[in-house]
């Protein structure tokens, strides 16, 4: 879902071109759909049932390990256009989740951090080192309560890796973004 002129995506603020990047080395279709806040679950749901129809889709799958409110909205739209929800992660313990992923070979930067964790961690590498600090800091390692949003860069699914374009970091309301040049 992104913003109301197609410019962004809601959560993470990243540009179209770089979630185009990800679907290319991926050889999957991006659906990007504008919308509000406030029309945001009726245009999900839309988008869903397009999806459903278009390319026999059955199942959506989600990444959250275990904000059950997060889990509820997602069953409930999915329970409206008659799919299913996968939480594949769910309940998972998170500190291995991420070990695991890195093991995979899945690189991922920071898009977005609350201001605990502050702009300086914008633009870094999810690795064994910024884990610990992440636990030092007592910081959830996946972002689960919403402290970071990471971006996909590689991974073994990707042809190829994204270029990320260069960025400048700014502070909206209680969160850091990169914003994109692009």
């Amino acid at each position: 879902m992104m913003n109301e002129n197609n410019a962004i995506s809601r959560s993470h603020g990243l540009p179209y071109t770089i979630l185009q990047q990800q679907a290319i080395a991926m050889n999957i279709p991006l659906i990007a759909v504008p919308t509000s806040w406030s029309e945001y679950e009726k245009n999900f749901t839309n988008t869903l049932r397009v999806i459903k129809d278009q390319f026999q889709v059955s199942t959506m799958v989600f990444g959250d390990i275990d904000l059950q409110a997060h889990r509820d909205w997602e069953e409930m739209v999915c329970t409206k256009t008659g799919m299913k929800a996968a939480l594949p992660l769910w309940k998972q313990d998170r500190k291995q989740l991420v070990c695991d992923m890195l093991n995979a070979g899945i690189e991922t930067v920071i898009v977005s951090c609350n201001t605990v964790l502050g702009e300086h961690f914008l633009g870094r590498v999810v690795n064994k080192t910024l884990i610990h600090e992440l636990e030092e800091r007592g910081v959830d390692v996946c972002g689960e309560n919403g402290e970071f949003h990471t971006l996909v860069v590689n991974c073994p699914l990707f042809t190829n890796k994204i270029a990320v374009p260069d960025y400048e970091k700014i502070k909206h309301e209680e969160y850091w973004f990169l914003n994109w040049k692009v």
